[in-house]
């Protein structure tokens, strides 16, 4: 009765001290928070900090309600939104100290057992606070460990794979890791709604970086999945939007679209100062969608045929095909003395509409021919039966 007791009172003096340093606005819900707590209604008290914390006026509020009122009954409410809470809350800390140690403070307090879902949060939350910092290191340290208990856990919201992805896609940026950064930001999107989640000035950053990691990613040669996404949208109508043209043209390996696009290049130092790479990059795209545009059949090319395609000089070919190979985009083989190269598979694609298109009018010639090979033989099995 006495803790009971000593509680109230700390509930009493922490209201009352809140209403009279608050706007009155907020006052309800300082009140509801009292009747609440009173109850010991957790569930209903924790949508109602969420409210609370989500109202714009209580943003220089947000720390000390946290640190005063919710540490007080913080293993009665669900640790994964207690975790939710405590990282809204701490994008009000400047300081960066005094910031990483509010969420180092609550992770020894977290019981990783129970709660793992909060634990990873927890984690990407303090590995994005360092790398906001510039503490690389200590930022890679914590993503392994969320991902080694994320990669055992099913079931995992949608709040907390955002979290992970979304830090780990940062980490990369700032290592300048093109592929992994693509891929990282691609299961970021996945998770989250771009439209409601995310600012616009956050997507059209978000669709820029994305495009020039697709452009130097080494391990990157099928865009489709990118160009399907509406992210890209967010560079209609901005001075990034000839980016967008520049992903479909490499996505179609449309070498004369890639000369008419470079002089554009400047804008984008970046892209300028690897213009090789991606010359080589744009031929190796239209050497696959040669290849793809092919029947199975008929995928034993002439070196003057993929120099055609490519735009490239013949003595530069075999060369191209080997990088092909070595790359794993093509499986197959090189005959130097007849100057062929036989082609056995593609790597798998996703596919734009454009693509889709196309493949679907092969598919209708195809069942046609057989329609075709049907009625010239049924007669004939017909007349010998």
């Amino acid at each position: 009765m006495a803790s009971t007791q000593a509680s109230k009172l700390n509930l009493d003096e922490f209201i009352g001290t809140a209403l009279s340093a608050t706007p009155s606005e907020l006052h309800p819900f300082f009140e509801s928070f009292r009747s609440l707590y009173s109850r010991k209604l957790w569930h209903q008290l924790t949508l109602k900090l969420f409210q609370f914390f989500d109202e714009p006026l209580a943003r220089p509020f947000r720390v000390d309600v946290f640190e005063r009122f919710v540490r007080d009954f913080e293993t009665k409410i669900n640790q994964l939104r207690l975790v939710e809470m405590a990282v809204k809350v701490a994008k009000d800390i400047d300081n960066p100290t005094t910031h990483l140690a509010f969420l180092t403070s609550l992770a020894e307090r977290i019981d990783t057992e129970k709660s793992k879902q909060a634990h990873v949060l927890l984690l990407a939350s303090i590995a994005h606070t360092k790398l906001v910092y510039g503490d690389l290191e200590g930022t890679k340290n914590d993503m392994d460990s969320a991902w080694k208990i994320l990669d055992t856990l099913e079931g995992v919201e949608s709040s907390v794979n955002a979290a992970y992805y979304g830090v780990a896609a940062d980490y990369y940026k700032a290592k300048a890791e093109y592929g992994p950064y693509y891929r990282h930001s691609l299961l970021y999107l996945a998770c989250v709604d771009p439209e409601k989640d995310l600012t616009p000035e956050e997507r059209l950053l978000r669709a820029h970086d994305l495009g020039i990691s697709a452009f130097l990613a080494e391990t990157i040669y099928n865009f489709g999945e990118l160009l399907m996404h509406p992210i890209l949208n967010a560079l209609d109508g901005t001075q990034h939007e000839w980016l967008k043209k520049l992903l479909f043209t490499f996505n179609e390996g449309n070498i004369g679209k890639f000369e008419a696009l470079a002089p554009l290049f400047p804008q984008e130092p970046i892209l300028q100062e690897n213009y090789a790479f991606l010359r080589q990059k744009i031929c190796l795209m239209a050497l696959i969608e040669a290849v793809f545009q092919r029947q199975s059949n008929d995928r034993t090319m002439s070196f003057q045929t993929v120099a055609t395609e490519t735009r490239l000089p013949l003595d530069e070919v075999e060369h191209l095909v080997m990088k092909a190979l070595s790359l794993k985009l093509i499986r197959g083989s090189i005959d130097q003395v007849d100057q062929k190269v036989t082609i056995t598979w593609v790597q798998p694609r996703v596919l734009s509409r454009e693509q889709i298109g196309g493949l679907a009018q092969r598919l209708e010639k195809w069942v046609n021919d057989l329609n075709a090979v049907e009625k010239r033989i049924a007669p004939e099995v017909l007349t010998s039966a």
